[in-house]
């Protein structure tokens, strides 16, 4: 029984389709299809119930998936320990985020990165989804919010602020702004996410915290963009106020291409205490190459937005 028929097996029973592991191994679905019925026939039991739109397992093959996928994963355990005591980093490692944070923050570390482990090759996945660890076959997700859920192990890279932010020359002809109520008169720029679109959180800085109250307000605009990059740059040619996290405007605000309008309050999306999060999938033991991205990306992810 070959080893990498067995790996195809646990792929296949994990995504549900012949076609998509064939893709990401770069192989024919055809191809993939015999091997697991060579296995089938090798073990003399039908492992999936076959039809045109899908491909499911049946009580046999649920079965084995149990015993298997453990062994499969031990087995690439025992693998990368073996060569972490021989040889430096290598291998490719598929990483997550999203595309603004992408831009921004990892882009520019890339060639750092580079320099440290010359022999891992990087596949960098920039979506505003958030992709299933587990299926999509990711080593490392970086990830903006609360706390990521349990089913994936997770540390916090640094901490976030999101602010209300105008240009200088918008700030100049429009409304007022001196409360966040007075958002109520104003186009604001959006984006199309839970907490973004519809309402913006407020506390305020003043005063005793622990008698701080949070208060919900309304904000309604014309515009609505979904990538936070394109949504700055609409705030700094006059468009409107927008909710923007604090790494994305560090410059402009710097320069001021940007103005914080609500200084002392505490504005959010959703919750008070937002972060960037290290996430992968829970493991005994943690690949080489992952565990020496995880060290770069906490050690210069956060040192870098800090202005170190």
């Amino acid at each position: 029984m070959q080893i990498e028929s067995l790996e195809l097996f646990v792929e296949v029973a994990r995504r549900g389709s012949f076609a998509e592991v064939a893709r990401l191994h770069e192989k024919d679905a055809s191809s993939v299809s015999r091997a697991i019925s060579a296995l089938e026939g090798k073990l003399g039991v039908r492992l999936f119930q076959r039809t045109t739109r899908r491909v499911s397992l049946t009580e046999a093959g649920r079965v084995f998936l149990d015993r298997a996928a453990p062994l499969i994963e031990g087995l690439a355990m025992a693998q990368d320990e073996a060569r972490a005591m021989s040889s430096e980093p290598q291998g490719n490692l598929r990483l997550t985020t999203s595309v603004s944070l992408g831009q921004q923050c990892v882009v520019p570390l890339l060639p750092r990165f580079r320099e440290l482990f010359p022999k891992i090759s990087i596949e960098l996945l920039l979506t505003d989804a958030n992709l299933d660890l587990v299926a999509e076959r990711i080593d490392l997700a970086i990830r903006l919010g609360q706390r990521p859920e349990a089913d994936y192990i997770s540390a916090r890279l640094l901490d976030t602020r999101y602010r209300v932010c105008a240009s200088p020359s918008y700030l100049k002809d429009c409304a007022p702004l001196r409360r966040p109520q007075d958002l109520g008169r104003h186009r604001c720029l959006l984006q199309p996410l839970p907490g973004f679109s519809t309402r913006w959180r407020f506390a305020s800085t003043l005063g005793d915290v622990t008698e701080r109250t949070e208060e919900l307000v309304p904000v309604d605009g014309d515009i609505v963009i979904s990538n936070a990059v394109a949504l700055r740059d609409a705030a700094v040619s006059g468009l409107g106020p927008a909710l923007l996290v604090d790494w994305l405007i560090k410059d402009q605000l710097a320069s001021g291409e940007l103005a914080d309008v609500f200084p002392y309050h505490l504005v959010t999306p959703t919750g008070f205490n937002p972060g960037v999060w290290l996430v992968y999938p829970s493991r005994r033991f943690l690949a080489q190459k992952v565990r020496v991205t995880a060290d770069f990306f906490k050690q210069y992810l956060g040192r870098k937005q800090q202005g170190d």
